[in-house]
């Protein structure tokens, strides 16, 4: 392990002080490139003869033919007209051979798991963006021997589901369990703990050995690496997470924004941390930061990733965050600063137009730099409202800085008022906290960020309810999906029977604590 982290610290301390390159590729061009690889080597899957790529890439436009020829997808069609025939061990059907590993995602508005294929092209594609990802950190002030300490990344189980013809669980399980063995030195908590599926047994094992691990990075979703890291002070009698692990400095983190979860995070810190934020779906590693001083991320252009914007508008999505008929689809030369999309990927794993159901936005064209803004799905317009989980989110963090508390988790949802509207917030919090002061806040920060929301609390939307809960009960209802651990995130907005269960959740909880 040393000798690779004095090669890795060697490697990073050489790219450091290359003299700058200009870079002769305009986005278009790296773009372009990764179009014609991914159609050439799919052309002949069933997915490319069906939509015969051959034609399409001697066409005089292939891109734009190919937004002609090849409908867009949702999870649903591409499962139901393509995938399915994947899961049942035929080959070559969306891309080249069989397909070992699928990602089982529920994204964050449905029940049902959700099978992504994870082919063996873009398990590459995840660690060669993992590496330049690694590489950027020549750009920040780093302790020197910070690459010889341990790497702690919170994850799903390494122990997948054998179904046979091939395996399935988490994203972060599988490319965990797909890490190379130069790698498997540095990485904590280990193949032993990383194994155990029960998400409270591996904490356990985690905390026990934490006192005996170098940690100098943590990797994971938020709110799961605060539990750890409340677990480890908690068991040890300390009050920061630093006297457990002095050298701990980077947190790599990624499938929610950080904003909300802040407060509270760094309440467990001795020191300042470095933050790197990342975008990695289980379609595919989509986006990175990779320089200091920014919250924003670049696409990944060149690792198997083919990128189209749909502007997320209502001319393009309705009011239930569906897509409509022929929306208009945008190129990434043609995209603009500031303004909210929904990406498209096509990609080494036999995605074509896939909406993935994030929305984003563009900080930095030039850059090709962007921010995660919320899902199509997750927003609130009842009446015209327009409010954005970028919205909710900003709202969240000032009335939290505000009353110094720390607000981890939450989500929203519509209800009546009459004949008119109104939201309701559930807020996870264990501050003591004056609700109707929280309420206010959130209210007046919304309507000064959000004109249309400003507009509508004067006439539709004729009232805001905020309920305060513990944090547990946003732990226990996600533990109660299994969905503790991992890449899983609390959905910001509820809608549906997602909402049913939660608000019968929520009542029992209430009981069970009444009767306490």
């Amino acid at each position: 392990m040393a000798i690779i982290g004095s090669i890795l610290s060697r490697v990073i301390e050489l790219r450091k002080n290359l003299p700058k390159v200009p870079v002769n590729k305009s986005p278009y061009r790296l773009q372009k490139t990764s179009f014609n690889k991914l159609l050439t080597k799919a052309s002949n899957t069933a997915f490319g003869r069906h939509y015969n790529f051959e034609r399409i890439l001697l066409s005089p436009n292939p891109m734009r033919e190919f937004q002609k020829t090849v409908p867009i997808h949702d999870y649903n069609k591409m499962y139901n007209d393509w995938w399915h025939r994947t899961i049942e061990n035929e080959r070559n059907v969306c891309w080249p051979g069989t397909v070992k590993y699928f990602a089982l995602s529920s994204g964050t508005s449905e029940a049902a798991s959700k099978q992504i294929p994870i082919t063996a092209a873009m398990l590459r594609s995840i660690k060669r963006t993992s590496i330049k990802q690694l590489l950027t950190l020549a750009k920040y002030e780093i302790p020197e021997d910070l690459l010889h300490r341990g790497f702690l990344m919170i994850g799903g189980s390494t122990d997948l589901n054998n179904q046979g013809s091939y395996f399935e669980g988490d994203l972060s399980g599988i490319t965990t369990s797909n890490i190379p063995l130069w790698f498997q030195g540095f990485y904590k908590p280990g193949p032993e703990i990383a194994h155990e599926r029960d998400w409270n047994v591996k904490l356990d094992k985690i905390v026990k050995n934490a006192r005996n691990w170098d940690i100098g990075f943590i990797v994971g979703v938020p709110a799961w690496i605060q539990i750890v890291m409340e677990r480890v002070i908690k068991f040890y009698q300390v009050k920061n997470i630093h006297e457990v692990w002095p050298n701990l400095t980077i947190f790599v983190h990624g499938g929610v924004s950080f904003e909300p979860y802040k407060k509270g995070f760094e309440a467990l810190l001795g020191k300042p941390l470095i933050y790197i934020e990342t975008y990695l779906a289980s379609e595919g590693f989509l986006a990175y930061q990779n320089r200091p001083d920014t919250n924003s991320m670049r696409l990944s252009l060149n690792q198997g990733i083919f990128f189209e914007f749909i502007p997320f508008t209502p001319d393009n999505f309705g009011s239930d965050g569906n897509l409509v008929a022929n929306p208009k689809v945008m190129l990434i030369d043609e995209i603009q600063e500031g303004k909210e999309y929904a990406p498209l990927i096509s990609t080494n794993a036999g995605a074509w137009r896939y909406l993935i159901g994030d929305t984003i936005k563009f900080t930095s064209k030039s850059k090709c730099e962007i921010i995660i803004t919320g899902r199509t799905k997750h927003f609130l317009s009842l009446c015209g409202e327009h409010l954005s989980v970028e919205n909710m989110n900003n709202a969240i963090k000032y009335s939290s800085e505000i009353l110094n508390i720390a607000i981890p988790e939450y989500t929203v949802h519509g209800i009546s008022h009459g004949s008119l509207f109104a939201h309701y917030w559930y807020i996870a919090c264990d501050n003591a906290v004056d609700v109707n002061d929280l309420r206010n806040l959130i209210d007046e920060r919304l309507k000064e960020i959000n004109d249309d929301y400003k507009t509508e609390r004067a006439h539709a939307l004729k009232d805001v309810t905020v309920e305060v809960l513990p944090i547990k009960v946003f732990n226990d209802w996600m533990d109660s999906k299994g969905k503790s651990g991992g890449q899983h995130k609390f959905p910001r907005v509820m809608k549906g029977a997602l909402l049913d269960d939660w608000k019968a959740f929520v009542e029992k909880s209430r009981k069970l604590h009444k009767n306490d």
